[in-house]
């Protein structure tokens, strides 16, 4: 595409030691584009992989930043818009591959909808299986429908399945609060208005704290089931229930903490504190339920509760309750 002519859309993907999926992720962008004008821009935040020399040697056209830190998700998002061109921009992972028609529909269904400022796509898996696409706020109730597994126990019921919009055919397009990060459209102008991302979030939180920041503006946030995006991120998840607490996953479990912790006290200010009181309870108390527990299975229930508590103590610690976050990278 000739640097003269305007794209359609600016494609912004961040790369962190991914190098297969990049490719795979850059490959079906050029092969579904549709005919749609597009420029990619990759973010790629130190990684160890070659992705960054691989990127300049197989996909030329594209622009390559490469940071000298590990900038997490909304800061290395934000090194990109700068740059970017396009009349709408796409956030799209390393790991998420855009299906035919998808950016085709992605432009149309903007074009037509200007009181739109952020869409989502229908996310599934490799086996087609559908994963969370459209999602509510979270809140003191939400967070304890997840925690407690009644979300999970009841995906059909409408209050149960409230967070996660499990109820809902998937086929349905629907106004709703956050779409996920993996596959985005944002329309330029809302981003100009509202700001970019908040880059105290290193990872987690950040695309809720922006929907939430567009709605405020008076736009609305939208999720397409037409736009299909194939995302593996969903399909490694584990539940909370069945989480093993490996120092990676603990990792990523503090992040997580630290970051709802400055989204509520951002948004909800000392609605943070029953928020963390909630979740370090519950933990507590499972720990408490299975401790001594000659079951090989209880016992190892309460190792994770125990660490869990910890964990949003020493995240409450850190974030002073929401109030600061920690030096990056986390």
């Amino acid at each position: 595409m000739s640097s003269d002519i305007r794209p359609d859309i600016s494609v912004v993907i961040v790369s962190f030691n991914t190098g297969p999926l990049t490719r795979e992720c850059l490959q079906t962008l050029e092969a579904n584009a549709g005919g749609v004008r597009y420029e990619a821009i990759v973010v790629d935040n130190v990684s160890c992989d070659g992705s960054p020399d691989m990127i300049e040697r197989e996909f030329p056209e594209a622009k390559l930043i490469r940071s000298s830190v590990n900038l997490g998700f909304a800061a290395a998002n934000n090194r990109a818009f700068p740059l970017a061109r396009g009349r709408y921009i796409v956030l799209l992972n390393s790991d998420a591959f855009v299906q035919p028609g998808a950016l085709p529909a992605a432009v149309e269904k903007m074009d037509r909808n200007p009181h739109v400022g952020l869409a989502g796509a229908r996310l599934v898996g490799r086996d087609g299986s559908w994963q969370p696409s459209a999602r509510m706020f979270p809140s003191l109730l939400n967070d304890f429908l997840t925690l407690s597994g009644l979300a999970a126990a009841r995906p059909r019921s409408r209050f149960f399945g409230r967070l996660d919009r499990t109820w809902a055919p998937a086929d349905q397009a629907a106004e709703v609060d956050w779409v996920p990060g993996a596959f985005s459209i944002l329309r330029r102008e809302v981003l100009e208005k509202v700001g970019p991302f908040d880059e105290r979030f290193f990872l987690y939180y950040e695309e809720v704290e922006l929907c939430r920041r567009i709605k405020a503006a008076g736009y609305s946030v939208l999720y397409w089931p037409e736009i299909v995006v194939v995302h593996l991120g969903g399909e490694s998840s584990k539940t909370v229930k069945r989480l093993t607490m490996s120092s990676s996953g603990a990792q990523l479990t503090l992040w997580r903490m630290r970051s709802a912790l400055l989204y509520y006290r951002k948004h909800h200010g000392a609605g943070v504190w029953p928020v963390a009181r909630m979740e370090w309870a519950w933990h507590k108390l499972r720990a408490w339920k299975n401790r001594g527990s000659a079951d090989p299975a209880r016992a190892a229930k309460a190792e994770e509760s125990a660490t869990l508590s910890a964990l949003m103590e020493r995240a409450w610690s850190e974030t002073r309750g929401g109030r600061i976050a920690p030096p990056t990278p986390w």
